[in-house]
């Protein structure tokens, strides 16, 4: 190992992000949940009159997130502090700071996955069906279009440009989560709608625009003016719920994996890096089915009294 390292705890925290910027090429977002989840970590360290990473053990670890989840973190977020954690101890493992990594064979509690909701084909149907024309209206539907049809995410349908769609293959290439690039299919109903939105967005766009999708100003749409959108729309078509963009991407998960029971095919259209995140839909579908086996088994059908 090298010899040790003048940086201070604080020092290491700035370098280890700028390598996720730079070399992981992490989002702003995700970079500053690591930022502040490290942040509390050196706290901790300060206040534990640790000088260095390198006087961690895995012992103070354990010792650490049990109080985080004492303070009442809930479990989620310490598996992210603790995935922070070793994802900066593995850093300093690189930079020959560090021999082993001693937030490894520390868990944090375990979190209760919720069931993502979801919207059936009907109710789908009535929010697509808006009966305006205008260029606000067909840009909204032909977004609202893209997301189910090829189950993006918020982020990956902002960043689209002009350039991304190829409307004769029926194809879009997105940019997702670690600047992972993959190619998705775009269904018939959004290719028109994408048709007909392309046909005003020269009345919106200024003319050095890329984006595919503009606001009234003529630039990029924003994240919450497509999520401010689509909850209008939501309200204005009845649907029974709020609508968002994840919602729509979640109805897509569901929808496709009922349909061909291909996780792994689905796993590869929602850009999901482990398959065990694309599993949750799988509970979806089983809570589909054993609500059609109550309905329609012989056997599992309650006796009337």
């Amino acid at each position: 190992m090298a010899a040790p390292s003048s940086l201070q705890p604080a020092e290491w925290i700035t370098r280890y992000l700028d390598h996720l910027r730079h070399e992981r090429r992490l989002s702003p977002r995700t970079l500053e949940s690591y930022r502040r989840d490290l942040n509390a970590a050196l706290a901790w360290l300060q206040g534990a009159q640790l000088d260095n990473w390198r006087q961690v053990t895995q012992h103070q670890v354990r010792h650490y997130i049990a109080g985080r989840h004492r303070s009442g973190l809930a479990a989620k977020s310490l598996h992210r502090e603790l995935s922070s954690l070793r994802g900066l101890f593995n850093f300093l493992i690189r930079e020959q700071q560090l021999e082993s990594n001693p937030a490894l064979g520390v868990r944090a509690p375990k979190v209760r996955r919720k069931l993502p909701a979801t919207l059936d084909p009907d109710q789908i149907n009535r929010l697509l069906e808006i009966d305006d024309d205008s260029p606000v209206a067909l840009r909204d539907r032909a977004m609202m279009e893209l997301l189910y049809s090829s189950g993006l995410r918020l982020a990956e349908l902002v960043n689209l440009n002009l350039l991304d769609l190829d409307l004769n293959e029926q194809l879009v290439e997105v940019t997702g989560k670690g600047a992972k690039t993959r190619r998705l299919p775009v269904g018939k109903l959004a290719k028109q709608a994408l048709e007909q939105w392309l046909g005003v967005r020269p009345d919106m766009a200024a003319d050095d625009e890329q984006a595919l999708f503009v606001g009234v100003r003529g630039r990029r749409i924003s994240r919450s003016i497509v999520q401010r959108q689509l909850h209008d729309w939501s309200i204005a078509q009845g649907t029974p719920r709020n609508v968002h963009p994840h919602l729509l991407r979640h109805s897509f998960a569901s929808h496709m994996l009922e349909s061909s029971g291909d996780l792994r095919a689905v796993q590869e259209l929602l850009g999901h890096a482990n398959i065990s995140t694309t599993q949750i839909y799988t509970h979806l579908d089983f809570q589909h089915l054993a609500e059609v086996y109550d309905k329609a088994h012989p056997r599992a059908k309650k006796k009337r009294d």
